[in-house]
């Protein structure tokens, strides 16, 4: 199949250069490369999305998906995951929604290792509000919630993923799009739950593209657990100017997963219920 078959009619609404068109372009390249591989079917890739710059990601890949609500990505795909395992599950959010509103969803979808992809665009700000802080925000940066600088240390969603169990964990940049492409396409494949960082430099309320530049190495492969969560803490979102940080696949493993573990194997929309609504009705009058 041809990349422009997962394209929509829908008006792009996203700022003129913002990077979320990188992630929309590697994600349509990374679903095509995977369908041609049969890999995954085209009629199965289901994507979810929360609210924000990010989510609107959703109105531009003609698949099947669900607009959910602020910070409840996960636990809607895991939803969705469980309806049906035949389904490729794919989330889309922001740092502001995963890590602040979504961040206990995050705990529990990695220990869970519900089989799905979370790809998470950071620009370390809240975006389409304007300019809040959000919780990957770096100290010292000023914005409308923060007017005298963030004194909050910043969240390493890296590190943190890692601990709570995700089994796949691993950072892309924006402005290198091959290597994102194929990051996507190795997430997507794994069986568990796949957590993928973006950076996704804002232009408007948060541009460290020049920061960033020069700065990013990749990591030859998957590393273990301990040294894994050491590499993450590499760089803990500073501005140091002589940081080196590292993108790639941080680490990867393989363990039973939250399908697998169900006692009711199967999809689940299949299963007929005799649900005797007026009976359910009486028991609360």
């Amino acid at each position: 199949m041809e990349m422009n078959e997962f394209d929509t009619k829908e008006i792009v609404t996203w700022c003129p250069g913002c990077l979320n068109y990188a992630i929309l372009n590697s994600t349509k390249k990374a679903f095509t490369n995977l369908v041609n591989k049969k890999t995954i079917k085209k009629e199965n890739i289901t994507i979810v999305t929360g609210i924000g710059c990010a989510s609107k990601i959703f109105d531009y890949i003609n698949v099947s998906g669900f607009y959910g609500l602020h910070g409840r990505v996960m636990p809607t795909a895991m939803g969705i995951k469980i309806g049906n395992p035949d389904l490729t599950v794919v989330g889309f959010a922001g740092d502001g929604d995963t890590y602040a509103e979504g961040i206990g969803h995050l705990v529990h979808t990695a220990r869970k290792n519900v089989n799905m992809t979370m790809i998470v665009h950071d620009n370390q700000i809240f975006a389409l509000t304007t300019g809040q802080t959000t919780p990957t925000s770096t100290i010292d940066d000023i914005t409308k919630t923060s007017p005298f600088g963030v004194k909050d240390v910043p969240l390493n969603p890296i590190a943190f993923a890692i601990v709570c169990g995700a089994t796949f964990v691993a950072r892309v940049s924006t402005l290198d799009l091959d290597y994102m492409t194929e990051v996507f396409e190795k997430a997507i494949e794994h069986k568990g739950f796949s957590f993928v960082e973006v950076f996704q430099p804002c232009l408007i309320f948060h541009n460290n593209i020049q920061y960033l530049n020069g700065k990013t190495y990749k990591l030859d492969k998957p590393l273990a657990f301990n040294d894994a969560i050491t590499k993450a803490y590499e760089w803990n979102y500073t501005k140091d100017e002589k940081a080196k940080i590292p993108i790639g696949i941080f680490y990867q493993t393989n363990r039973s997963t939250f399908e697998d573990n169900l006692v009711n194997k199967g999809p689940w929309h299949t299963i007929k219920r005799n649900i005797d609504i007026k009976k359910i009705v009486e028991e609360y009058k």
